[in-house]
């Protein structure tokens, strides 16, 4: 007896792609995990057919910047939920931070380490930073060779003691070295000098409250790392990027320099276009990070540095802890992080609706502008020969983000009781289904993702 055979592994039919060229009906076929055809009325079969009529067709998100916490610290996150909330809010392709894992990612056995756990638990593709710290410079050769995106260095303490905030001789030794490698690397900005002794001063006063905390990290002291950062990737010849920039006049800083034609790039996060100063006084230490939110004045700048093309792509910087790890009477004590991977693209959506950012570019934003930054060259678009990565959005249904709704470890986050437009209908990896209605399968289809080109 014979069997049909066909023509594609999956069809999606009549949903509104949203491209870097605007939004429009057609229809995607998917074979082999690729994108093969992307057109209106596709003819042929497949094995499975989705209706997306009614539905948005976003590339997969990309985030570059989370803090799974993977091995060693797994009761904080895990690569296992986190992965899950991270495909829960569309998302595809995470990048894993060095540090807050045990041992930290600062060389070879560490990175397999970390992939063994990635390889066997994640929900989603991904890949991996290095560390640059002080006691690793020697093993940057050996991470790049095992497949790492890009190195990551603090400029001030990254609350770990196992990973160590990088000196200007060593960040300036470590970007000659990643020059060589051909790799980027990515920075914490924010001046220790600046930060340490302005918590200290506060600290010694009895001042430890909300409002003290934030006085302590200045936007001074990111601009002044910034300009430093910049200083030591011209002389050196490294790609550099700044993570988490949280003022418009930092993004300012990064643009200058690149009309210098100096390599660089930044990203800012979901929290410091939605928050400002004020919420972390009513929402508390859930809304605790570094740099610190800012006024509401500084947030509608940084929007229109969005606007204007100036930010290069949105990043989460995913960092939880456990509950008790943000609860204590002194703010300095609490741990600055916000949960937030499950929440990007409703943020997007949701506040770049006010402030008039199209949906094309929430989908460049936070897809194809970090899969070009950082040479994932087959994601990140909607089109042939691209792999399979999709979130299918209903746009006309709004979500209240509910702690019953979270996928991380611990069900807690700044932006619950929050309301956003859209809903995740499904979440889709390289062809493969992994989110139908928040609800992740059991599978475990996550891939490494070395880079290959950058632009």
């Amino acid at each position: 007896m014979g069997w049909a055979v066909s023509d594609y592994d999956l069809l999606i039919r009549g949903g509104s792609l949203v491209t870097p060229d605007g939004v429009a009906e057609a229809d995607i076929a998917v074979a082999d995990e690729k994108i093969v055809a992307v057109g209106p009325e596709l003819g042929g079969s497949a094995t499975e057919e989705i209706d997306a009529r009614g539905l948005h067709v976003l590339p997969g998100l990309i985030d570059v910047h989370v803090h799974f916490n993977d091995p060693g610290r797994s009761d904080w996150e895990g690569i296992d939920t986190g992965s899950a909330a991270f495909a829960a809010g569309g998302g595809t392709l995470f990048v894993d931070m060095p540090l807050n894992a045990s041992p930290p990612t600062l060389d070879r056995s560490s990175f397999d380490a970390k992939l063994q756990v990635a390889a066997t638990t994640s929900r989603t593709d991904f890949a991996l930073w290095g560390g640059l710290t002080p006691n690793n410079l020697d093993h940057m050769p050996e991470l790049a060779e095992a497949g790492v995106m890009g190195f990551k260095a603090f400029m001030s303490t990254s609350g770990t003691d196992d990973f160590v905030a990088a000196d200007d001789l060593t960040l300036f030794e470590g970007m000659q070295i990643a020059a060589k490698l051909g790799l980027p690397v990515a920075v914490h900005a924010e001046s220790d000098t600046i930060t340490s002794r302005l918590a200290a001063r506060f600290r010694a006063q009895g001042r430890t409250g909300v409002q003290d905390y934030l006085a302590s990290r200045p936007i001074v002291a990111e601009l002044e790392a910034i300009n430093r950062a910049i200083l030591l990737a011209t002389e050196s010849g490294v790609d550099l990027h700044i993570v988490h920039v949280s003022t418009a006049r930092g993004v300012a800083l990064v643009t200058e320099a690149r009309a210098r034609g100096v390599s660089v790039t930044c990203e800012t996060c979901p929290h410091y276009l939605y928050f400002c100063d004020d919420d972390v006084d009513t929402i508390g230490t859930l809304a605790k990070c570094a740099p610190p939110l800012r006024t509401a004045e500084e947030r509608d700048r940084l929007w229109q540095a969005l606007l204007r093309g100036d930010i290069d792509l949105i990043a989460s910087d995913h960092s939880p802890a456990p509950p008790e790890l943000k609860q204590d009477e002194d703010f300095f004590k609490v741990w600055g992080g916000i949960a937030g991977v499950q929440s990007t693209l409703g943020v997007m959506v949701t506040a770049g609706a006010e402030y008039g950012l199209p949906l094309e570019a929430v989908a460049r934003l936070c897809a194809a502008a970090p899969a070009a930054r950082f040479g994932f060259a087959s994601k990140g678009r909607l089109e042939p020969s691209f792999d399979a990565d999709l979130a299918l959005v209903d746009l006309s249904q709004n979500t209240l983000l509910d702690p019953s709704a979270l996928h991380y470890r611990h069900a807690i986050s700044p932006y619950t009781g929050r309301r956003f437009t859209g809903r995740v209908r499904r979440t889709i990896v390289r062809g493969q289904t992994v989110v139908t209605d928040n609800t992740p399968h059991d599978t475990s289809p996550g891939r490494l993702v070395r880079p290959t080109q950058r632009s």
